[in-house]
């Protein structure tokens, strides 16, 4: 197996991230400039913070609606227990602040994907798994870029029984169904958009 090397890794993640860091920056100032695509953006799908709290939102539309909800942040796994990860909320839940949670976001990743890879241990990439020979049962629950995937697995005899994956696109369609009303109908694509929900249902 080949080992991980943390000075390649970070010679080569380093760079890339601040290319693409400035590429988001100079996007989002045409966006917080640019009067025409304001307006449209400005109060359209608003999905309002007490709203959002009693569908259960999650992710981007409930940070983007004043709910700081981050597993991330709340339950923090490694590497993220280390790492400080700095939670992008807005309180406006329109069109507009779920772009700005987004752009936000991105430029946190890019800043955690230079520092993970400037952390990596040394030792092989991967390492393989013993599977129990009789029942085993297992959950994993994180933080995905439209928010928290739950997954449950049955395991009998090495072979998988059963297994739910719970996706944070099923629990936002709701969410989305209440954004789109009293809007007008062009603006329909823009909210959709705007939440970029799984339509296949399971968002891994």
């Amino acid at each position: 197996m080949a080992s991980a090397n943390p000075s390649r890794n970070s010679t080569f993640a380093r760079p890339s991230c601040d290319a693409v860091a400035r590429d988001v920056r100079a996007l989002r100032t045409v966006f917080d400039g640019h009067a025409g695509l304001q307006d449209r953006f400005i109060a359209a799908g608003r999905l309002r913070p007490q709203l959002a709290a009693r569908l259960g939102a999650t992710g981007l539309a409930a940070r983007a609606s004043g709910h700081a909800i981050d597993l991330r942040c709340e339950h923090p796994c490694a590497p993220y227990d280390r790492l400080e990860v700095k939670m992008a909320t807005h309180r406006n839940g329109d069109v507009a602040a779920r772009a700005s949670v987004r752009f936000d976001e991105l430029l946190e990743s890019l800043r955690l994907i230079g520092e993970i890879c400037e952390q990596l241990p040394r030792g092989e990439l991967r390492a393989g798994v013993k599977v129990a020979a009789g029942e085993a049962y297992g959950a994993g629950w994180v933080e995905s870029w439209r928010g928290e995937v739950l997954c449950a697995l049955e395991l009998e005899g090495g072979r998988i029984r059963r297994c739910h994956v719970h996706d944070p696109s099923w629990q936002n369609w709701p969410a989305l169904e209440h954004a789109i009303m009293d809007n007008i109908v062009p603006d329909f694509p823009l909210i959709n958009k705007s939440f970029n929900l799984s339509y296949s249902g399971h968002d891994l």
